[in-house]
């Protein structure tokens, strides 16, 4: 893949020539994946995410990724390296004055972990008020995305969820085979209810640093993931472009 739209192996001569229009950011985060995925799970997927749309979309410059994310529900189990919720806030509402000061007004961020889904929503949400102009669209939760995207029955356990589950699983065979050690992969799935969230530790939910069944993981299953959620984001930011990034209402 040509690298000349990731800002992390870009000349500063490089930049000036390209025209870049809008920026897509990953967020991850360190902290322990089981035995059988690495620590940067979240930052990988989400970043490999983040690089295949940005091949097939002109304009958009790949920052480089948010290697940390708010993980302190899962430092039970070592090594989890966390932000506070407040600092993540903070540092997302920094990257995005940056782009802001460089005139990007467009900004996808996929975000790869679920403790980031609060701070990403309050910092986008507040830069936001205070910026009208600039455009920003996030995808929340790849792994649920994923799901709905695909046909029933792709997963045999959990609708693929989980942490290091049956889904994240598949799609890091797909990505990074190489990290990934199956001999290693045990998982349990919690009881849980579908219809009031619990505010867990890790701790509470697994004794092995994973939910789900990473055992029904396989490459097949991630490449069809990898595939929807790519082919979803292209799709998504090619008709916002289309229409100049302009929503809202219609007259009724």
């Amino acid at each position: 893949m040509a690298l000349n739209n990731h800002l992390e192996c870009m000349t500063g001569n490089a930049y000036s020539k390209a025209k870049f229009d809008k920026a897509v950011l990953a967020v991850g985060s360190t902290e322990n994946h089981g035995g059988h995925l690495p620590f940067g799970t979240d930052t990988l997927v989400s970043y490999e995410i983040a690089k295949e749309v940005a091949s097939r979309i002109k304009g958009l410059l790949v920052l480089p990724a948010l290697p940390y994310g708010m993980s302190e529900h899962y430092s039970s189990f070592p090594i989890a390296i966390s932000l506070k919720s407040e600092t993540l806030i903070e540092v997302l509402k920094d990257i995005l004055t940056s782009l802001w000061k460089h005139s990007i007004r467009r900004v996808i961020i996929v975000n790869g972990h679920d403790g980031n889904i609060a701070p990403i929503e309050i910092a986008t949400r507040e830069f936001k008020v205070s910026h009208p102009e600039i455009k920003i669209a996030v995808l929340e939760a790849w792994w649920v995305t994923a799901g709905k995207l695909l046909p029933k029955g792709t997963f045999e356990v959990w609708d693929g969820l989980g942490h290091a589950g049956e889904g994240e699983t598949s799609i890091m065979l797909a990505l990074k085979p190489e990290l990934v050690d199956m001999e290693q992969a045990r998982g349990v799935v919690p009881t849980l209810p579908e219809e009031v969230s619990l505010k867990w530790t890790f701790d509470e939910l697994t004794p092995y640093a994973a939910t789900g069944d990473p055992t029904k993981a396989t490459r097949e299953k991630g490449k069809k993931m990898k595939e929807v959620l790519v082919n979803y984001l292209v799709n998504f930011i090619r008709k916002m472009d289309e229409a100049d990034w302009k929503y809202g209402f219609k007259k009724v």
